[in-house]
């Protein structure tokens, strides 16, 4: 039970420490829609969706006034699309219009976005794989609500280079696209190794085939909560520091875990998991890099930064592992640039580089999340950035992602404005020195040694 102390220190959290639950997720199985006639496959999944989902944004607003706990995000996961299209499409034009259906879909129960315009290749592509990832482009383009999301590589299978190749022109295709918008279509697509079936977060959400019919996911977040309670610990111990992260994780997951089940009892829907994941906003005191530099960084960059970060995340999951019967998803510290008040300061500062950002990846969530590049970086270069990320989740056995934005006509020095939770950035310099010949071989990197386990 929670007892009325543990009531009030979550209300101050809420007021005083931008605690959040960045979104309630549901993830829906395509699977039944399944027709080789376009139209009616469109069909199934438009009513498929608008029946599962249709009390999402209204349980989701009696949670908020009855808890008293934002809800940012209403989101939906779908079944990747290339297994649900590919008996019925035809070309890429057949796939794009499969993500106009999803997009009404969403628009019709007010989720703000919906993830799953997806497919898994990290072994080799199918016919349907290589259509839907050429199409990405003109999805996104046609779409404000569709996120897309494509699993390169894995510890079991190697990375397939042909597709992390191709994922690089498909990028630059998307920016050119929405250039007269600062390229904010490239917000929306992600790049995985190791992608979990069951992500809440936007762009990688995807319904995974391990998953039953619909699961509901909670996402909760609270960086300014953990900065707030390190504060009251400055100078202390290792050992201190750590178990207030951790006590502190546990408080913010059982806020999720409430949300959750209340969620899937209002709902009707299974409960999933709970992912607790310190994802910033660029409110000023909602900062992963802030966390960092409480923890003694002057900078996030500054020597020690991996180290605090490897810290910060394994305390977090040992805290709400603790708190919840399920923690699934990329649960642990997120260090996106653009969303991140602390991390921006840090880039403009000189503290932090691309090559840095990677460094860190190998102790946090996810990845290189929401970095703005130049918009003249080569196709052959963007595929270099996520290969070397991809070969960090398949060594080290971890999810890893790339979430790049070229944004053209802008360079080094200048910053883009995405505005609202996506903040703004500032352009990034990247290495000028070619891969063309390392990405053009072809073919697929070989799994790891460590990867046989059978």
């Amino acid at each position: 039970m929670i007892n009325i102390w543990e009531v009030n220190e979550t209300n101050k959290m809420v007021e005083q420490e931008n605690l959040d639950v960045r979104t309630i997720t549901i993830g829906i199985s395509l699977l039944q829609c399944v027709d080789s006639d376009l139209k009616q496959l469109k069909e199934n999944i438009y009513r498929r969706i608008t029946t599962v989902a249709k009390d999402l944004a209204t349980v989701a607003e009696k949670i908020e006034n009855e808890y008293g706990i934002p809800i940012v995000n209403k989101r939906i996961s779908v079944t990747p699309i290339t297994l649900v299209g590919a008996a019925a499409c035809r070309s890429e034009e057949d796939f794009a219009s499969i993500a106009v259906t999803l997009d009404q879909a969403a628009e019709a129960v007010g989720a703000n976005l919906i993830g799953g315009y997806s497919a898994l290749v990290s072994k080799g592509m199918t016919r349907a794989d290589e259509m839907l990832i050429r199409s990405i482009p003109e999805a996104l383009c046609k779409t404000k609500r569709v996120c897309s999301s494509v699993n390169l590589a894995s510890t079991k299978t190697g990375i397939n280079m042909d597709a992390v190749k191709l994922m690089g022109e498909i990028l630059l295709e998307v920016a050119g696209r929405s250039k007269d918008r600062d390229c904010a279509d490239c917000m929306k697509l992600v790049v995985f190794c190791n992608a979990p079936d069951d992500n809440p977060f936007m762009a990688g959400a995807f319904h995974g085939v391990t998953e039953a019919d619909a699961v509901i996911n909670v996402g909760v977040s609270g960086p300014g909560v953990v900065k707030k309670a390190l504060e009251s610990v400055r100078g202390e111990n290792f050992e201190v520091l750590c178990e207030t992260i951790k006590k502190t994780a546990f408080k913010v997951t059982r806020v999720g875990q409430t949300v959750a089940r209340e969620a899937s009892k209002l709902l009707g829907i299974p409960f999933g998991i709970v992912d607790l994941s310190l994802a910033p906003t660029p409110a000023v005191g909602d900062s992963v890099a802030d966390i960092l530099c409480e923890i003694g960084l002057e900078y996030a960059g500054a020597p020690g930064t991996t180290a605090a970060l490897a810290l910060l995340n394994d305390q977090v999951k040992k805290g709400g592992v603790m708190a919840s019967s399920y923690v699934g998803g990329l649960s642990g510290a997120f260090i996106p640039v653009s969303e991140d008040q602390g991390m921006i300061d840090a880039v403009q500062a000189g503290a932090v580089t691309i090559e840095k950002l990677e460094a860190m990846t190998c102790v946090c969530s996810v990845g290189l999340d929401m970095i703005a590049i130049p918009g003249d970086t080569k196709a052959t270069t963007i595929s270099g950035i996520i290969a070397d990320e991809m070969a960090l989740g398949m060594v080290n056995q971890k999810t890893t992602a790339a979430r790049l934005i070229p944004v053209i006509g802008k360079g080094v020095g200048e910053t883009v404005e995405f505005g609202g939770l996506f903040g703004y950035a500032p352009i990034m310099p990247v290495n000028p020195f070619s891969c063309d010949a390392f990405i053009n071989r072809g073919g697929r990197i070989p799994a790891p040694i460590h990867s046989f386990k059978n």
